[in-house]
């Protein structure tokens, strides 16, 4: 089945042993399809990257042909939008921390306005985390430390402890907290990442990316998000990576096979290669397939198609919009579609946030009938599998130097060439890392244990509105079953001989109370294995 080919559905497997027989297979950027469709992604940014301006394929992979700068060219982080959150992940009835360019933020939903809210996270009043508060009665965001409250504008609307009768002390300045530009756009939360009152309406001059296929009805785009315990440029480098899957994912991916194999997992020579970079990204060939990077967060996959319909324009209109995504829509309604959409998001140093989803409009009904958290299993096993060697590659590269990457890194083959694409913009054009502004030293967090460092349950399930539902709800069958198996045991011991004379009634219920135990401990090992830690032994694969 077609659906089974596109990497939102090899995660409808649950596995539990790292075999071929009991692996679902996934086929991931390797495909023998022929191109069929196009790749629609419109950033409502400034124009980059026309398809007429592209230049021809090149032997030497770090060194793209198209290539335009000026010397005033400076990649500014904190004049870009980012997302939080996927909305579906989101509860209205509570506040959520969430850190991004080590910003400390809020996330709440403001009733009165019907939409979400972001504010620096901590009260004016005596610095505590506002997202350990609630939201009162009134829709207001209540700090829980002395009671101060706050409406959607980030203005103090109450202070218990000042009298009624005195001076309006709420309405001071001082009083009010840090309120950041917020949108919804493709499901997602996007904050602006400065509080200054100039950037208050930047969202008139400036718009997330748009990306047509996640808002399109005929298209399945479930989303997933997880917190990553290493750094944003090696999350986006590892999934520029797809040479590293048929070894690092062994058994839980598939690749393309050659004819000739040259070793058990098959990899192969990857004719990789960037087509454009600037300033604003790139545009790169992945044979079959084509991929974009967005700086600084999203990097898209085209799985079936080339990039041609990719439309850019500083405040575009939205009858030009509309216009653009109707184009599309018209010319490749009846043809095939897949993507994969990457959004990677700086947190701190050696932690980083994943938000993912792979539209495709076909084999939609699975999305239907199957739960959320099901794919989610097999996309994070997927994550786990690497995520302790990326962890320790980091720490590496951070002992190299950052800006001496190249010199550490051993990459001579066109499969890297992404990579490498992404390190030269990193350095051309971005100041060689994430710009903290000293908010930190530059240290990486200390390693911790691994079921520590691969725990799923604090990274993802309590951040996942389905899994955490699914969590909830297993576990709860999991004692249901032990209290059915011990209440069947006590019948049989209680009742009289004469009661259950019968050999057989006492044998069935004996059974299945064994049963029930037996389920009991069966689910609670699924829900640990699939929901707190699975390890993955390389070796043993």
């Amino acid at each position: 089945m077609e659906t089974l080919r596109v990497s939102s559905v090899p995660s409808l497997q649950i596995p539990s042993k790292f075999d071929k027989t009991q692996s679902k297979k996934l086929t991931f950027l390797g495909f023998n399809q022929s191109p069929s469709s196009s790749f629609s992604l419109v950033q409502r940014h400034k124009a980059t990257f026309k398809a007429s301006s592209i230049a021809a394929d090149t032997e030497n992979p770090y060194a793209p042909e198209a290539e335009t700068h000026t010397q005033d060219d400076k990649f500014d982080w904190y004049a870009h939008w980012y997302p939080l959150m996927p909305v579906c992940d989101l509860d209205k009835r509570v506040p959520h921390a969430k850190k991004v360019l080590g910003i400390d933020v809020v996330v709440w939903w403001d009733k009165n306005e019907s939409t979400w809210k972001v504010f620096e996270d901590a009260c004016p009043h005596r610095l505590a985390p506002l997202s350990e508060g609630r939201i009162d009665q009134w829709g207001r965001l209540q700090c829980v430390y002395h009671g101060w409250c706050f409406n959607g504008s980030g203005d103090c609307k109450f202070i218990p402890q000042a009298p009624k009768d005195g001076p309006p002390i709420h309405t001071s300045k001082k009083a009010c907290v840090g309120a950041y530009p917020s949108t919804v756009q493709n499901g997602m939360v996007w904050f602006w990442p400065s509080s200054d009152p100039q950037y208050k309406d930047i969202l008139a001059e400036k718009k997330p990316p748009y990306i047509a296929e996640i808002d399109d009805p005929s298209y399945a785009s479930l989303m997933g998000n997880r917190e990553i315990p290493y750094g944003y440029e090696v999350l986006i480098e590892n999934l520029m990576d797809p040479a590293h899957v048929p070894y690092a994912h062994y058994g839980i991916m598939q690749t393309r096979q050659p004819k000739e194999k040259a070793d058990r997992e098959g990899g192969r020579p990857m004719d990789l290669y960037i087509r454009k970079l600037d300033m604003n990204g790139f545009i790169a060939e992945q044979n079959p397939g084509h991929s974009r990077f967005l700086p600084p967060c999203v990097f898209c996959v085209s799985i079936f198609s080339p990039i041609d319909h990719i439309n850019g324009a500083a405040a575009s209109s939205p009858g030009t919009e509309k216009l653009s995504n109707e184009k599309v829509s018209s010319l490749q309604t009846s043809q095939k579609k897949a993507l994969l959409i990457f959004i990677c998001v700086p947190v701190s140093p050696g932690n980083s946030r994943l938000i993912w989803t792979f539209p495709r409009n076909f084999g939609v009904w699975i999305d239907r009938i199957v739960p959320r958290w099901i794919f989610h299993v097999g996309q994070n096993l997927i994550l786990d599998s690497d995520l302790y060697l990326l962890h320790i590659e980091e720490r590496k590269i951070m002992d190299a130097g950052p800006t001496q990457w190249q010199k550490a890194c051993f990459v001579p083959t066109k499969s890297d060439a992404l990579v490498v694409g992404f390190r030269k913009w990193l350095n051309k054009y971005a100041g060689g890392q994430v710009d903290w502004r000293g908010k930190f030293t530059g240290a990486l967090p200390p390693t911790p244990p691994k079921e520590q460092l691969l725990d799923r349950y604090r990274s993802h399930v309590l951040n996942c509105s389905s899994c955490n539902a699914a969590h909830k709800a297993l576990g709860m069958l999991e004692v249901v079953l032990q209290a059915v198996s011990f209440c069947l045991l006590g019948i049989v011991a209680a009742i009289k001989q004469g009661v259950l004379s019968s050999m057989v009634v006492r044998t069935a219920l004996v059974a299945t109370a064994l049963l029930c135990f037996a389920g009991s401990k069966w689910l609670a090992h699924f829900i640990y294995k699939n929901f707190h830690f699975h390890d993955y032994n390389h070796a043993l694969v």
